[in-house]
């Protein structure tokens, strides 16, 4: 609807913590609950014409305290949440490495895995987003980091979650802010596409 043919914007988000509860660890679906705003927020971003996407660290896996194929059910879960609004999931990428993991074929360095950005730039080779255009929002400066590495704007939600506060101009980001409110109103007031009347979208 704003979007100009030639642009394919995303909103990469990380999950645990920002889109859905932090419960660590957690692959139980019936456990999954969205943050306070998100849905709205998702919502709204979605007909700006943002694509969704998830990009997360999911340790659990080389931890060995699930089996990869418990994300699916993750998936799953989220992708019912977001359509109860009419809201897709464009795509759910996670990494499930860690350098020291218990799990064998899981212990790796790797480019995916934040502050790392391999996951945001593998979504946009495989949906042909344009990461000028996007946006990655996350609750700790890892997901900050990430978003800028793969040429994105970011926005960090501070909801006391992010323990390193090391600050430097990789992980800097462009609006901090409290609540997924805030977010989305930065996100929108922030992008040349949106045109003023639908800034509207974001008084919630």
């Amino acid at each position: 609807m704003m979007t100009p043919p030639d642009s394919n914007p995303a909103f990469f988000l990380d999950k645990d913590g920002t889109l859905v509860m932090d419960e660590p660890f957690n692959v139980d679906p019936g456990r999954i609950r969205l943050m306070p705003g998100a849905l709205l927020g998702c919502t709204l971003l979605h007909r700006a014409g943002f694509r969704l996407i998830v990009v997360s660290n999911q340790t659990g896996v080389a931890r060995g305290l699930f089996p990869e194929k418990a994300l699916h059910a993750v998936q799953r879960r989220l992708e019912e949440l977001l359509d109860a609004a009419g809201v897709p999931l464009a795509g759910f990428y996670y990494c499930p490495h860690l350098p020291n993991g218990s799990v064998k074929e899981y212990v790796r360095d790797c480019d995916c895995r934040k502050p790392q950005p391999g996951m945001l730039v593998r979504a946009a080779h495989e949906l042909g987003v344009d990461l000028t255009e996007s946006w990655m929002v996350g609750d700790i400066l890892d997901d900050v980091e990430a978003g800028k590495a793969a040429g994105c704007r970011t926005v960090l939600i501070n909801n006391g979650k992010a323990t390193e506060w090391i600050l430097n101009q990789a992980r800097q980001p462009d609006w901090t802010v409290s609540n997924w409110r805030e977010a989305t109103r930065c996100i929108l007031s922030s992008d040349s596409r949106v045109r003023p009347a639908d800034q509207s979208f974001a008084m919630f």
